[in-house]
């Protein structure tokens, strides 16, 4: 039989890059996908005609637990980083459905904005990464695993977690850092941090710079690379050597991905030369203020993937991506 694949967010932007991914790898596979109502479907099902519908909400709990308990493998992105009750009716779902002998296992997407924390604790907005706040996910596992309640994400991670002792679960998360790059899906294609930041720029004649006297860093992926993965990790809840492995699956199976590094500013510097460059704005301005959300800092060592499932990124880089955000917000924008 097909391996049975329950899937969220299959109109959003990494919900829908993830499908298109495991579509192209294995279209031979039974995708069952939560959409909140018939019209949505239709979006869907041009592109996936063999795709099954399931109807509701991410507050259906119902719908979200016995899709989950009928499934082999979940792969849960819509919301899926703060939306508490879906991550209940998943788990119980997983649970109810399957054994400790035969598990079910949960793909889910988190996000780097949790390693945020200490500045956000400390009001250190617009300084420099200190180095204890760069986290390498095998070497420092253990501080991931004990962040702080209160951090970002934290409370949802936690019930995913927690899942793998309530029998017959087995969870591997995924916290991607800033995306970016057209995404391959059928509805959304567009990410949010550094596409905001260029309509910010557009609509106002600056990029925005977090005032500080440092230069706050993220990392940040290729949504084509993020899709590849959930194909990795979808292919090892299907491999009986990779099953077994709690570097793999587990409450230590906690992967970062990140294919490259930028500071806010010098993103934000890059942004305004390139909306000069194609004419929208006068100058390439950048100007300081309290911008909060570029000011906090979330560095990750993406060496899980690598070394466990042979990740290997090759999306271009977000700085060769410019040019094409900018001109996609312009004519958003109806520029």
């Amino acid at each position: 039989m097909s391996p049975k694949i329950f899937l969220t967010g299959a109109t959003g932007y990494t919900g829908g890059d993830a499908l298109y991914a495991l579509h192209q790898a294995h279209p031979d596979f039974e995708f069952t996908l939560l959409v909140r109502n018939e019209e949505r479907a239709k979006l869907v099902s041009g592109q996936y005609p063999n795709a099954k519908f399931v109807y509701g909400g991410l507050d259906d709990s119902e719908v979200i637990e016995n899709a989950a308990a009928a499934a082999d493998i979940v792969v849960h992105t819509a919301d899926s980083s703060d939306h508490l009750p879906a991550a209940r009716a998943i788990a119980k779902g997983l649970s109810k459905g399957h054994t400790d002998e035969k598990p079910g296992y949960w793909i889910h997407l988190c996000g780097t904005g949790m390693l945020q924390w200490y500045d956000w604790d400390n009001d250190r907005y617009g300084q420099s990464p200190l180095p204890s706040q760069k986290y390498h996910d095998i070497e420092d596992i253990d501080r991931i695993l004990t962040l702080p309640p209160h951090a970002f994400h934290r409370d949802c991670d936690q019930i995913v977690l927690s899942s793998n002792q309530i029998g017959g679960v087995k969870t591997l998360v995924v916290g991607p850092p800033l995306i970016y790059g057209p995404g391959r899906g059928p509805v959304n294609q567009r990410s949010i941090q550094a596409y905001n930041m260029a309509k910010f720029t557009l609509e106002n004649g600056f990029a925005p710079v977090m005032s500080g006297e440092g230069t706050p860093e993220w990392d940040n992926v290729h949504v084509h690379d993020l899709g590849n993965f959930f194909v990795l990790a979808v292919e090892a809840a299907l491999d009986p050597e990779k099953q077994k492995n709690p570097e793999i699956f587990g409450p230590r199976g906690y992967f970062f991905l990140e294919h490259g590094a930028h500071s806010w500013r010098e993103l934000a510097t890059q942004i305004a030369g390139e909306a000069k460059r194609q004419g929208y704005i006068p100058e390439a301005k950048t100007q300081d203020g309290d911008h909060k959300r570029y000011g906090a800092n979330s560095k990750s060592v993406a060496a899980r993937a690598r070394k466990y499932l042979d990740w290997k990124p090759h999306g271009r880089s977000l700085k060769d991506e410019i040019p094409d955000i900018v001109a996609g917000e312009a004519k958003r924008l109806g520029k």
